[in-house]
């Protein structure tokens, strides 16, 4: 009989890495591998963690790792608001209700729209990973297409789009401080760095981004996955009933109202979810913005299960709330086994070590303008497979490539870009994306064998393309001396 090799599952694929990480600090660490961070000149070292005081670390942190993972509380409070909206059928009903009376084929709308909202996200941070992909699994099934392909659609968009928006993200204001910091303290200069000095180019990226994924899903990713077999396979789907139609139209008053409320709290004069300072950056709005989308969501699918007659006393409500828990089991595995290799990789400093001296070695190269700012832009999607966080990577970078490329003439804002490119391509790809268990999570609701391997054989191709065509309108904008932004 012939063994077909096969990934692990998701949860030993990063007890694997944590195993790698642990043998790779203690190797490093034997041949004294440091570098110098470029801000500060302070000596950063490679940690080895089988050493006396790596083993009293780990053995101190095992739980704190597992508990103080970022995403992990996040996941929580939004999926108790996505799981009232599933269970009162306030989520079937918003589906049912757009699809009806468009046309025999509505899915090429309803990819489209994943799409959209998968880039336009990073707006409100990190939500789409945790929000966006379980009802795009929905809105995948209900137009009979495979529930897998919405959350690969919907998690290409949100990461690889990382960057790209039509409005000003959470992420615009921390990268412009960051690179004006950096040309401030090694006097370059260049007029200043805002959160808009990009503006033009990533608005205009948006549209091909949108167009290359809508490619890549329809004519690849949906005839590779097939049909969809599973235990809720597709039967179609019938009308609102009259009674449903007023809870419906009921929840989403009550929606608009709350929407009302929180921007009249946020941006009125009163404005008591704004920053001390009367900004949005790490405001009360910005830092909870996932709670209060969730409490939103939650709020609308409560109002709808009462009217509409699922729910009669508060008891259904909780049981509403604990459904997703049933889900979270699996992510709570996955999640404790990520959490200790992302914690072994930050302590080790080996992501620090290696990024630092790529970036130097990248720095040393003399050659075209052009050419280095596409060398620059490959160069940060590669790091950005072992370092995945965006404010991070450039806390460092920044000080590094600001004054290098602006001896070359290359602005501060024009360096930012080409960073912003390669940082979000191939997001989709790397295993240390903090959301990578959530999302293996999400496949393996509809398919049981989903390892990363299989997510990596369908999301190459969208890295691949998104980068490319990216540095390549990089390259026309460029040459055509078009401004970034304001």
């Amino acid at each position: 009989m012939r063994n077909k090799w096969r990934m692990p599952h998701p949860a030993t694929m990063f007890f694997l890495l944590t195993l790698g990480v642990i043998f790779l600090s203690w190797i490093f660490d034997v041949y004294g591998l440091s570098v110098r961070l470029p801000q500060t000149g302070e000596e950063i070292r490679v940690q080895s963690l089988l050493s006396p005081e790596g083993i009293r670390w780990l053995l101190r942190h095992v739980v704190t790792n597992f508990t103080g993972f970022a995403p992990l509380g996040l996941v929580i409070v939004a999926m108790f608001g996505i799981g009232v909206a599933q269970h009162s059928g306030f989520i079937d009903a918003c589906i049912r209700k757009g699809i009806r009376g468009r046309g025999r084929s509505p899915w090429p709308r309803i990819v489209l729209s994943v799409i959209v909202l998968g880039l336009l996200s990073n707006v409100v941070g990190d939500a789409g990973y945790i929000i966006l992909l379980p009802i795009a699994a929905t809105l995948f099934h209900s137009v009979g297409l495979h529930p897998v392909g919405g959350i690969i659609a919907a998690y290409v968009s949100v990461s690889c789009g990382y960057s790209a928006n039509i409005l000003l993200s959470t992420l615009d204001p921390m990268l412009a401080a960051a690179t004006q910091e950096a040309a401030d303290m090694t006097d370059v200069s260049g007029g200043r760095v805002g959160p808009l000095c990009n503006y033009y180019f990533f608005c205009a990226s948006t549209f091909l981004l949108v167009l290359i994924i809508y490619h890549i899903t329809r004519r690849r990713l949906l005839p590779g996955l097939g049909e969809y077999n599973g235990s809720n396979a597709f039967c179609g789907y019938k009308q609102l009933s009259r009674k449903e139609q007023r809870a419906l139209l009921g929840a989403v008053i009550v929606g608009l109202l709350y929407a009302a409320l929180v921007l009249w709290a946020t941006f009125s004069s009163w404005g008591i979810l704004r920053g001390v300072n009367g900004g949005l950056i790490r405001s009360p709005f910005i830092v909870g913005i996932l709670f209060l989308l969730s409490l939103g969501i939650g709020l609308m699918g409560m109002v709808y299960g009462f009217a509409s007659g699922r729910y009669r006393t508060d008891g259904d409500v909780i049981e509403g709330l604990t459904q997703p828990m049933k889900l979270l089991g699996v992510y709570f595995v996955i999640a404790f086994f990520a959490a200790q290799m992302f914690a072994c990789f930050e302590y080790s400093h080996l992501d620090k070590c290696i990024a630092i001296m790529g970036a130097n070695m990248l720095s040393s190269v003399r050659s075209d303008s052009l050419w280095i700012l596409i060398l620059f832009i490959l160069f940060t999607a590669l790091i950005n497979l072992i370092m995945v966080s965006s404010t991070s990577k450039w806390a460092f970078m920044s000080f590094i490539f600001v004054p290098v490329l602006a001896g070359m003439g290359i602005s501060p804002d024009m360096t930012q870009c080409a960073y912003r490119i390669g940082d979000s391509a191939t997001n989709a790809i790397t295993p240390f994306m903090f959301y990578m268990p959530l999302v293996l999570t999400y496949m393996q609701q509809y398919d049981k064998q989903s390892t990363y391997g299989s997510l990596l054989k369908y999301t190459w191709r969208y890295s691949l393309a998104i980068l490319i065509a990216w540095t390549a309108l990089f390259v026309l904008w460029y040459l055509c001396k078009l401004p970034l932004g304001l």
